[in-house]
């Protein structure tokens, strides 16, 4: 059995403060002629059936990018779970695929692998990985997750926790590695965002 895309939506988070950029909105900085929300947006549609964004400031200029965008269902930015919980909460599919805005360059294939190894482990989430000195790292936010956890997340944040991998751990994760490391890399400050292959200059 094999996930159809119809039954997958893609969530992009651009809801953070961007403290390391200044507190600049991360999605809407420039890269390539483009804001990296758009970057992420047109890489993430052909890979899911429908599409939305998450944001907590500038709606308009996010909601111009022509899907639906949801803040935070919790107050004062309290970290990527939020988010999650944001696209679940109005997530119309099974499936919610989430990728940051920050990372432009995710592979083309992230959610077709995630999606094969969700099946084949019978996993409730599946989460990208990549090797770095032979030692495989996590990428959490670049992940594939049932829409049924919505109940468990609700609980793991009334509870005040924030932190992804102790609510993953909760449940039937799959890893899937990804040989090509540098797709994952992500822009958190501007000097970075001007070092991203192709960046500013």
């Amino acid at each position: 059995m094999s996930l159809s895309t119809d039954d997958i939506t893609g969530l992009i988070l651009c809801g953070g403060r961007g403290s390391r950029m200044g507190g600049v909105d991360k999605g809407l900085q420039n890269y390539q002629g483009m804001p990296l929300a758009m970057h992420a947006l047109l890489r993430l549609s052909p890979q899911v059936g429908h599409l939305m964004i998450n944001a907590n400031r500038n709606l308009a200029a996010y909601e111009s990018m022509g899907v639906p965008v949801w803040p935070d269902p919790i107050a004062d930015y309290p970290g990527p779970l939020a988010g999650w919980l944001a696209g679940i909460e109005r997530c119309e599919t099974p499936y919610l695929a989430i990728v940051p805005c920050d990372s432009p360059h995710f592979p083309g294939d992230l959610v077709a692998r995630l999606a094969e190894a969700l099946v084949r482990e019978d996993a409730d989430i599946a989460m990208a990985a990549t090797l770095e000195d032979g030692r495989v790292q996590v990428q959490p936010v670049f992940c594939l997750l049932k829409t049924m956890l919505l109940e468990s997340l609700v609980r793991y944040l009334q509870g005040g926790d924030r932190k992804i991998d102790r609510w993953t751990a909760q449940h039937r994760c799959a890893q899937v590695v990804f040989d090509d490391a540098p797709a994952f890399v992500n822009a958190n400050t501007l000097e970075e965002l001007h070092r991203l292959p192709g960046g500013p200059a």
